[in-house]
């Protein structure tokens, strides 16, 4: 984010002027939110959060209900108006917010906004909102319903035709908190007992053998064992991913694309003998992260700033027996983590990272060594980025062949795909490839 976004230090101000920042400048909710909390208390600070991300789910119906309810769009500064009247309908549709406290908290926020002579219009909308009980006019549309933009919605009914309604519930769902143990240091065995011993309610999960699913709402660093490495935060899904790659002693592996790290850190816990393990990313911002998960964890990797895509720029010529590529994607399978992805994605934006994931496929292939792994994984659940991908990979690559991970994988149909909600899983795609032996 190019400028630090100040806090007005009103509640319904603050979360109008996240919207607005994402839905019409495009940045990113994790990078808005944060700067605009600063100001807030805890309970605030969440609240704030629930309320943009609430928005950002359901942001199809609430436009629809603004069409109803507003004579023609606002413009230029009073454009603000439109994200804090919806903003509103949420609080009235979907939250625990008073109805008095909606209207009169959402009316106030225009000073803060510096939107005053928007007063009367914000309050008679809202009003009116709950006079003529709109929040039970549900339109007979199926993507205005499902959460998610028309291209989106679109590709997805395409691809998923009988799944589509389920996958877009998935995606609308709040997200479970999976944990992984750290079994360097304690088995999942040890980790449950501490947990219940804590009043904490967790499941377990029969493919996640260092995996559980937290069921209380709390805050991660009270859990038990956070400050000594215990655990880390991270999805079922991508715990399969070191699973798949089966590191083996006094090999060498690559984590290409490993920012936040914690691939890398879990292919570390599992093969603690490897020869040498390098984390790759092009943004030296986000290896910051690598660098405090592989402290916590008690970890040691090579953390390299560089471009996967040019290895003639960090690459030292020995080549690698594993390699990880969780190449750039879409992350249409983790919105429900992240619901302004479905609002900062452009339908043009997949054909880019098509060709950018295709360049990198070809860029790490001549670093695998023969008889070596390569295992290509995306948060996306589009095809185009997935199987078609790796089809097409290995029709143009003669010394490429398909490990299946699933059995009914073929070259023309390869890899698997973890659609949204999956045993509680984000929506994942990996595809495992050996290099012929020369």
């Amino acid at each position: 984010m190019s400028t630090k976004v100040k806090s007005l230090k009103h509640l319904r101000a603050d979360a109008a002027q996240a919207l607005f920042l994402v839905l019409e400048q495009g940045q990113s909710a994790s990078d808005v939110l944060p700067f605009l909390q600063e100001q807030h208390k805890d309970q605030d600070k969440a609240w704030l959060q629930e309320m943009v991300y609430g928005v950002l789910r359901q942001l199809p119906l609430l436009q629809h209900w603004l069409r109803q309810m507003l004579d023609k769009p606002l413009k230029n500064r009073f454009k603000i108006t439109e994200h804090l009247l919806i903003l509103g309908f949420y609080q009235l549709a979907f939250s625990r917010v008073s109805e008095h406290a909606a209207v009169s908290e959402t009316v106030d926020a225009c000073k803060a906004l510096n939107i005053e002579a928007m007063r009367g219009l914000v309050n008679g909308v809202l009003r009116n909102f709950i006079r003529n009980e709109t929040k039970h006019q549900l339109p007979d549309n199926p993507q205005v319903l499902s959460g998610l933009p028309k291209w989106l919605y679109k590709r997805l009914e395409q691809q998923y035709p009988e799944s589509i309604t389920q996958i877009a519930e998935n995606l609308q769902a709040r997200p479970p908190l999976w944990l992984r143990i750290n079994q360097r240091i304690k088995t999942r065995a040890e980790y449950a007992k501490a947990l219940e011993q804590a009043g904490i309610s967790f499941q377990l999960s029969p493919e996640h053998p260092d995996g559980l699913i937290i069921e209380d709402k709390c805050d991660i660093k009270q859990l038990p064992g956070f400050d000594d490495g215990w655990f880390a935060v991270q999805d079922g899904a991508a715990q399969l991913a070191a699973y798949l790659l089966s590191p083996k002693a006094g090999e060498r592996v690559l984590d290409c694309c490993a920012a936040p790290g914690g691939k890398t850190c879990h292919i570390l816990e599992l093969q603690p003998d490897l020869a040498k393990c390098i984390a790759l990313d092009a943004s030296a911002n986000r290896l910051t992260r690598v660098h405090e998960n592989l402290q916590r964890l008690g970890l040691e990797a090579d953390v390299i700033c560089a471009d996967a895509a040019d290895p003639a720029s960090w690459w030292d010529q020995h080549q690698f027996d594993r390699i990880l590529l969780d190449a750039p994607c879409s992350a249409t399978g983790v919105i429900r983590k992240h619901p302004d992805i479905k609002w900062l994605r452009k339908s043009a934006d997949i054909e880019q990272l098509a060709s950018l994931q295709k360049e990198m496929l070809d860029a790490i292939w001549p670093l695998l060594a023969p008889g070596g792994t390569l295992l290509y994984a995306t948060c996306s659940v589009l095809s185009q980025e997935n199987s078609e991908q790796v089809a097409n990979f290995l029709q143009r690559t003669p010394d490429a062949r398909l490990s299946p991970i699933s059995e009914n994988e073929s070259a023309e149909l390869p890899g698997r795909q973890i659609l949204p909600g999956e045993q509680q899983m984000d929506g994942f795609y990996y595809a495992r490839l050996v290099k012929s032996d020369e």
